[in-house]
């Protein structure tokens, strides 16, 4: 188990830019593969990205090339750069763990634990 706490959110036009935080705490972070999730009102929480165990990252299509996750262990951060923001990206961004593997990480079901959400809103 590890806790979880993100920040950064807020209001942005269209084509502006946020970086999201995410830092762990409770256990050793450098165990877990990091995800980013959201959920616009009305709709099913979605996969945004991920970062595994060594450094590997997934996008959604809907993001690719407009945001980059990165990680740091040192710091027990995970972070989401969100750049081009669009109406579309309207939403509650959360974070989250996981100890699998891979194609896992798509999936919010892989994850165990969740962070409470920051709430990004992008204005046109």
């Amino acid at each position: 188990q590890i806790q979880l706490v993100e920040s950064g959110g807020g209001l942005v036009q269209d084509g502006g830019s946020l970086r999201l935080s995410c830092v762990g705490s409770g256990n050793i972070f450098s165990r877990f593969g990091m995800g980013w999730f959201r959920q616009a009102p009305g709709k099913e929480r979605e996969f945004v990205a991920a970062i595994g165990r060594s450094g590997g990252t997934l996008y959604d299509d809907s993001v690719k090339g407009r945001f980059t996750i990165s990680r740091d262990n040192a710091k027990n951060a995970v972070y989401l750069q969100m750049n081009n923001l669009q109406s579309d990206d309207t939403a509650v961004y959360y974070c989250a763990a996981t100890e699998r593997r891979g194609r896992s990480l798509y999936f919010a079901a892989s994850y165990d634990d969740w962070g409470q959400g920051t709430q990004v809103t992008v204005s046109s």
